[in-house]
């Protein structure tokens, strides 16, 4: 037995436990999978400002290629993930259910589809702020599904200061291993942007918290960690949701992130294991971000894998890869059970923050009636942020949105345990996703008017 997994593993209160479900893919190397007669490039794939085209129809692009570039500081720019012919510039279905101008590119049959720049970039001698921007015209977000412009993270605020870097290599909703397996197949990649990472950030260690249900990558990372870098690697125990920012400062560093506040307040920067790898072969390639590892898995999916995708590439395409949907299919998400996002339009692209597609049959969708509150508080026991679900989901269901701000509505991380637990089967989390959006548009207004 290794030496990590006999010791006292670190983690959060509160907390859930699920079934992890990850035997179906977690064993699996990532394979390639082959590029998309067309592809569709979303220019809003992350939080903030869509980027801004800078090609038109008819243009020829060469994969990797810059096609929109950041429109304001919360923007990223964005690639072609092909070598082709832009066919349209046009509104398309988005996995977040809206339209979204996209650009929709014919891929080249007689290219090769290799990188068209490939080029170590010299790193060394460069600022933070030149490291910063490079990233961001590289396309980065977080890769682990929120999408967050990964170089705004990086931008220290005046005041504040970063004196720990955490790697998020938790992956702990069930069914997604694509973390699982770039730690595991791209540790080098990890080093290498860890080392750019901590440059930027004037950071003086680094810590990579992993779940103890992935012992070979525990094992590997701590084996491979170079003598001349300050971290370790930590070993969590398997508990949802260990990988949210917060719970995960608090598992690894016994740190509050306050309400309100932003890690950075803790003096922590927290980024994705994968956004990391994905820095660390820019770097070495000159490869922006153009293409991600997806996890497609669940009972509904014939073929599951781990597969590396172009940004852009239809779902339908995906799932025909692998092997195609069964017939007793009935939802199919974008991420995990817990806060993925079901899809009503196979049609769309995959997406910079898509980190699996699940597929889930008759048996697993299953539409439950809703019973009134019992006062049971399962939810607060569950909830990691020690909010009170209950008198939440009260409040919302007579539209007091007001009064939820006083229960501290706006700390909720949308993990969904609260209702995973929840013996009468309120959709409590759907509830404080919809308060919560309308709280952020009304202050929206309130801004507004008064400017």
């Amino acid at each position: 037995m290794l030496s990590f997994l006999s010791k006292t593993l670190k983690t959060f209160r509160h907390g859930i436990h699920p079934g992890d479900y990850k035997d179906l893919t977690r064993d699996l190397d990532i394979a390639r999978l082959p590029f998309s007669d067309e592809l569709t490039i979303p220019l809003s794939q992350h939080l903030g400002a869509p980027s801004r085209c800078l090609v038109k129809v008819g243009d020829k692009v060469n994969r990797g290629q810059i096609i929109a570039e950041p429109a304001g500081f919360v923007s990223i720019g964005q690639h072609a993930p092909v070598t082709g012919t832009v066919k349209a510039i046009e509104m398309k279905h988005h996995p977040s259910g809206k339209m979204v101008e996209s650009v929709i590119i014919t891929k080249d049959p007689f290219s090769p589809q290799t990188f068209y720049n490939e080029h170590a970039m010299e790193w060394e001698n460069l600022s933070p702020d030149e490291l910063i921007s490079l990233i961001q015209h590289g396309g980065f977000v977080g890769l682990g599904g929120a999408a967050f412009p990964t170089h705004v993270k990086l931008k220290t605020p005046e005041g504040k200061n970063a004196r720990f870097l955490i790697v998020n290599g938790v992956e702990c909703e069930p069914y997604l291993t694509s973390d699982h397996r770039v730690m595991l197949e791209q540790s080098a990649d990890i080093f290498l942007g860890i080392r750019i990472l901590l440059k930027i950030l004037g950071a003086e260690k680094f810590y990579i918290g992993i779940e103890n249900n992935k012992p070979d990558a525990i094992a590997l990372l701590t084996k491979n960690i170079p003598s001349d870098m300050n971290g370790e690697v930590v070993a969590l125990q398997t508990k949802y949701p260990q990988g949210a920012e917060k719970m995960l400062i608090e598992a690894v560093l016994k740190r509050e992130v306050p309400s309100g506040k932003l890690p950075i307040d803790v003096e922590v920067v927290v980024q994705n294991s994968g956004t990391i790898a994905g820095i660390g072969m820019m770097f070495r390639f000159g490869q922006p971000l153009i293409e991600r590892v997806v996890t497609i898995t669940g009972p509904g999916i014939n073929n599951p894998a781990n597969l590396l995708i172009p940004i852009g590439t239809p779902l339908t395409d995906v799932l025909d890869y692998c092997g195609g949907l069964k017939e007793n299919t009935r939802q199919v998400l974008f991420g995990g059970p817990m806060m993925g996002a079901p899809q009503s339009d196979l049609d769309v692209p995959i997406l910079k923050g898509t980190s699996g597609i699940l597929c889930l049959t008759d048996e697993e969708v299953t539409i439950k009636e809703e019973f009134p509150c019992i006062r049971c508080l399962r939810c607060v026991d569950a909830c990691p942020v020690y909010l009170n679900p209950s008198r939440l989901g009260a409040l919302a269901k007579t539209r007091d949105y007001e009064g939820m701000l006083e229960y501290h509505v706006m700390d909720c991380v949308e993990c969904g345990s609260c209702s995973y637990v929840c013996p009468s089967n309120i959709p409590l989390v759907q509830r404080f996703r919809v308060s919560k959006a309308l709280l952020r548009e009304k202050q929206a207004k309130a801004v507004k008017k008064s400017a």
